[in-house]
């Protein structure tokens, strides 16, 4: 009986010797590893096109349509705002037709290591809109290569090149595919010669696809494994693993997501993050599919997963380096591209005691999205506050609907602006991300403003529209040249301040949605730029305060007491609306008082009586105002982004 026992007992440690070995063998070796992203536009659908290589792969069985998109807001607007990293095994077999069997196009890169066999293909699907292309260069930072997914309907757009150069600045492999190709109106051939014209590359390298069908899921496949090449790096160097993106879970703690550039980690490793200093224990380490599944040991080249336990938000960074204590590593990875908030508001909680519960909830979402970031600060009107930096108004619009719905927070969101530098009589440089922190009038000797490189992609159609909606932002043409037929190119010179409210909205009513944007920041510039204040019966409401161009302040501050006394509800007392740039009054409106008839019990007398009557009101009206507040209403402090 012993002997069965003891014969088992071997036989079963060989089995798993054996399944140890074939698994590193086959899974974990170095050259049949692909890291790779997909960027597109928006909307050229690419997070469908990752749901079918999913199926293809077999990582998943059934869809529902965008897997990889399960946030409610996801899937309710039909974008992806966070990038999402997924493993793919797919059995890669040559071509028979190929030349010496090796199953390549002419020009792609050597496969190197087994023709055929199991790849891991590691798959990171990113967001298209211009105001997450942060979370685009994250996913660039982790691979060696992307599919460059242009829709075969709508051809190049602006965030299609934005993302190509980004892509281009890592040396990632770039494949080019068409999608959409099995729609009616799908112009394929128009499309080749614009991604020929924009990437110098060959017609036969271009991949025609469809997400909706699953046609030419095959080739990209093919071709990931044929033209990306394996991640670089020594697997016997000290641990150097790269934290690309993390996540909160109320029962785990923070779950950071890496990838290993050098060394190996195994569960139980006593590791160490180099930025922030701190030392922990891998509790748990295993790479992304579906769910989380759990390994042992992760080797040079793998993404995957690290659960330490940590509780506090501020000890993870994206971008930070994960090593070993036993063996560290002698520096930390560099060339991670650092985040820079382009537009900034101020949220409050709508009851005060609620401050700490927001700077809680704001924390986790930190966590989730690196490209928030948040400063305390008190405003007059509202009470205690966040001064929240954003990467574009949608970024705002996101970030206040996810507090709402993850964390039950209502909150009041200011009118966004931009930072200025402010330099003073002395030659002092200050940053104002407020207007309520500027200096006084007198004070300042200029103030610079943030300036944009904009990229407008449209039809000739609409080039006259789009013109004087950019010249009415201050624009200046920099360049205007024709990409393929009657498709052009504007590049702008615009100031920041002018695109973050309401620009993209109306660049999408003048071209009927046809015209596509992308911006990068290009520097600061002095501008003639004045503070408005809004004052109710004399007293400044600061968080109505806002920045200005000289020239526009005198319309400006006529629309926003005119929008202002429609909001405003009627009291007891006139309300006095005043716009004003220092001492001077720009602009008025009087929000009239509700007045009760005194008169109505007079049915004849003296008329001394009658004045005495009103008189007498007059003076409570006057010793009312004296002692009345003005309660402004949420929709107030929105309302400049409704001024047309």
């Amino acid at each position: 009986m012993c002997d069965v026992e003891g014969n088992l007992s071997f036989f079963f440690l060989l089995f798993n010797f054996i399944h140890i070995f074939a698994t590193r063998y086959i899974f974990c070796k170095m050259q049949n590893i692909r890291n790779f992203c997909i960027i597109a536009h928006i909307d050229h659908g690419k997070s469908t096109l990752a749901d079918r290589l999913l199926e293809y792969t077999k990582t998943i069985t059934v869809t529902k349509g965008q897997m990889l998109d399960d946030m409610d807001l996801e899937q309710e607007r039909g974008i992806t705002i966070k990038s999402h990293a997924i493993q793919m095994e797919y059995k890669y077999s040559p071509l028979p037709s190929s030349p010496e069997g090796e199953g390549t196009r002419p020009g792609t890169p050597s496969l190197g290591g087994d023709r055929g066999g199991l790849y891991i293909l590691n798959l990171i699907d990113t967001p298209g809109h211009v105001d997450f292309s942060y979370e685009v260069s994250r996913s660039i930072a982790a691979c060696e290569g992307a599919l460059l997914v242009v829709d075969a309907t709508q051809g190049v757009q602006a965030q299609t090149i934005s993302n190509l150069y980004m892509a281009i600045d890592h040396d990632l492999e770039i494949i080019p595919v068409i999608n959409k190709c099995d729609m009616p109106n799908a112009m394929p051939e128009e499309v080749e010669d614009e991604i020929v014209d924009l990437l110098g590359c060959k017609r036969e390298e271009i991949i025609r696809a469809s997400g909706k069908t699953g046609m030419g899921v095959e080739d990209i496949l093919r071709a990931v494994v044929e033209r990306i090449p394996c991640p670089k790096g020594d697997e016997k160097a000290p641990l150097q693993a790269l934290i690309f993106d993390s996540v909160f879970n109320s029962f785990r703690g923070i779950i950071a997501y890496f990838k290993i550039v050098n060394g190996s980690m195994k569960s139980g490793d006593q590791v160490q993050f180099i930025n922030t200093g701190k030392e922990y224990k891998a509790d748990e380490i295993g790479v992304l599919k579906m769910d989380m599944v759990p390994r042992q040991m992760l080797h040079c080249g793998d993404v995957g997963y690290i659960v330490s336990g940590i509780k506090t938000a501020t000890e993870v960074k994206v971008g930070d380096t994960i090593t070993t204590v036993d063996n560290p590593c002698k520096e930390a990875i560099s060339g991670f591209e650092e985040v820079k908030p382009m537009v900034f508001a101020g949220v409050y909680p709508i009851e005060t005691e609620d401050f700490e519960n927001l700077r809680a909830s704001l924390e986790k979402l930190q966590l989730n999205d690196a490209s928030l970031t948040f400063t305390p600060e008190s405003s007059v009107a509202l009470g205690f506050g966040f001064r929240c930096g954003f990467l574009g108004l949608l970024h705002m619009e996101i970030i206040q609907e996810r507090l709402d719905r993850e964390f039950n927070m209502d909150v009041i969101t200011t009118v966004p602006n931009v930072s200025y530098l402010v330099y003073d009589k002395q030659g002092n440089m200050q940053e104002v991300h407020n207007p309520s922190g500027m200096p006084d009038q007198t004070l300042i000797d200029h103030i610079e403003e943030p300036y944009i490189h904009a990229s407008v992609i449209t039809t000739a159609n609409y080039i006259g529209p789009i013109m004087t909606l950019c010249l009415g932002k201050r624009g200046e043409l920099l360049k205007q040249e024709y990409i393929s037929g009657n498709r052009v190119e504007l590049q702008y010179a615009m100031p920041l301040g002018e695109i973050v409210i309401d620009f993209y909205d109306k660049l999408k009513s003048i071209s009927k949605g046809y015209a596509s944007f992308d911006y990068h920041q290009d520097g600061y510039r002095p501008s003639k730029l004045v503070k408005m204040d809004i004052l109710l019966n004399g007293e400044p409401v600061d968080a109505l305060s806002t920045l200005t161009h000289f020239d526009n302040a005198e319309t400006f501050g006529r629309r926003m007491c005119e929008k202002l006394k429609e909001l405003l509800p009627r009291q007891q007392f006139d309300i006095a609306i005043q716009a004003a740039i220092g001492a001077k009054i720009i602009a008025r409106e009087t929000v009239k008082q509700v007045r009760k008839d005194v008169l109505a019990k007079c049915y004849g007398g003296d008329v001394s009586r009658k004045r005495k009557l009103l008189e007498k009101q007059k003076r409570g009206k006057k010793r009312m105002k004296q002692i009345g507040n003005v309660q402004v209403p949420q929709k107030a402090f929105l309302a400049v982004l409704k001024l047309d």
